[in-house]
């Protein structure tokens, strides 16, 4: 399952993108999962500081 943003945890900060692999996130307001492109190798949910992505 793809990766998980929590939008009211979300900072926005960027450090999930920064670290994607494939490019599947994109940071607006808040972190955005594209669920088509994401591989599910957790490098967004150890990188992010609040702890605001998971993996389903």
């Amino acid at each position: 399952m793809p990766a998980v943003v929590n939008k009211d945890e979300c900072t926005a900060c960027g450090a999930c993108a920064d670290v994607c692999p494939v490019e599947a996130i994109t940071v607006d307001d808040v972190a955005e999962v594209d669920p088509d492109l994401c591989i599910d190798c957790g490098a967004c949910v150890d990188a992010c500081p609040v702890d605001a992505i998971t993996l389903e």
